[in-house]
């Protein structure tokens, strides 16, 4: 049997390939259209999750929404910055920082708990499929010539910024991924050659 790469599969693996992430000072502040909000999630809703637990939540800001994330961000930055390294150019920076991207996604993770308790899933399941939720968004993004990246330094991450979101523990906050419009070129990528990264074990590999 020979195995052919049709259209379809085609434009699947060429929309992976061109995915990037885009720095915050690669974007455009401007708006952008909130339709492509919806496509993005309703591409991350469909990521495989283990025990159908759905462990991802996500709080869109934009506009002048936008307002309520740059103070978590700079309370995040002096509760957790000591007395005596405190920068007020630093906290501005991370509250200036929103203003950057039209768009900020919170990437949340919300665990399925049983009757007593205890999650139904160990946690590294539902948090490897929030991080597939969030690549297929990502990837619905690039296919609408939408620059992103998740961002996910302790300052986002923050219990603050966290209880903003309403992700109280057991629940976590695994970043953002903001959008925007690229105001540089489409970056470009490598990556190393597949046979450097796979063994076989089969009598015949492909294209031996």
């Amino acid at each position: 049997m020979t195995t052919t790469t049709d259209q379809t599969t085609q434009a699947l693996l060429d929309a992976i390939r061109a995915r990037r992430s885009f720095a915050l000072n690669q974007l455009s502040p401007e708006p952008i259209d909130l339709a492509a909000i919806p496509l993005m999630l309703e591409a991350a809703r469909w990521a495989p999750n283990h025990g159908l637990t759905e462990p991802w939540r996500f709080s869109v800001f934009a506009g002048d929404r936008r307002q309520a994330l740059s103070d978590a961000f700079g309370a995040a930055y002096r509760h957790m910055t000591p007395e005596a390294r405190y920068d007020a150019a630093a906290e501005q920076g991370q509250r200036k920082r929103v203003w950057l991207a039209p768009v900020w996604i919170s990437l949340g993770m919300v665990p399925a708990l049983n009757d007593q308790g205890v999650s139904r899933m160990p946690e590294w399941e539902d948090l490897i499929s929030v991080g597939v939720a969030a690549h297929n968004a990502h990837l619905v993004a690039a296919s609408l010539g939408l620059g992103a990246k998740w961002t996910s330094g302790a300052v986002v991450t923050h219990p603050l910024v966290a209880q903003l979101l309403g992700l109280e523990p057991p629940a976590r906050l695994l970043g953002f991924l903001y959008v925007g419009r690229p105001a540089v070129a489409w970056p470009q990528s490598t990556r190393r050659p597949l046979a450097d990264l796979v063994r076989w074990e089969t009598d015949a590999p492909p294209g031996a």
